[in-house]
């Protein structure tokens, strides 16, 4: 295990702004484009530490996420799971392995708070924002102007 960078208060903050700018743009794209492009995206995701400190071993992550970002296609669920498996995978780099922006060392956990921020937001089928505080959510999780709160 290397020594590890001292974290400061934006190691937290920056991530969770981040997360919560990436959430409000994406709520912008419209369906189906955005659960397409965003398992492009989490398959792109995958294969960034592909030089980070664990030689062929690399391999094996996109070797998993693959599968669960192609199946992301057709389901948001699988799009959280696969930011989930990728923040993982950055807690292994920011403890054992090279961080992902080499010119900063806590970027690997860093991503791990933005991946799992964002992984949550898939997992709850990736709303948008602006229509929640517009419709109701129906238990479907669809939005119906029906149940829209007063």
């Amino acid at each position: 295990m290397h020594s590890l960078p001292p974290l400061l208060v934006m190691d937290y903050v920056g991530p969770i702004v981040g997360a919560v700018i990436f959430v409000l743009i994406m709520s912008l794209v419209p369906e189906p484009t955005r659960r397409s492009f965003n398992a492009i995206l989490v398959a792109g995701a995958s294969g960034v530490y592909l030089s980070g400190g664990f030689g062929p071993w690399e391999l094996l992550y996109p070797a998993i996420s693959a599968p669960v970002a192609y199946l992301g296609l057709g389901s948001y669920r699988f799009i959280g799971v696969a930011w989930l498996m990728h923040s993982c995978w950055d807690v292994v780099h920011h403890l054992w392995g090279n961080p992902i922006w080499p010119f900063m060392p806590t970027s690997s956990f860093g991503c791990m708070i933005f991946d799992a921020l964002i992984a949550v937001w898939f997992l709850a089928g990736a709303p948008s924002p602006l229509a929640l505080a517009t419709f109701g959510l129906t238990t479907s999780g669809r939005y119906d102007r029906a149940r829209s709160v007063p």
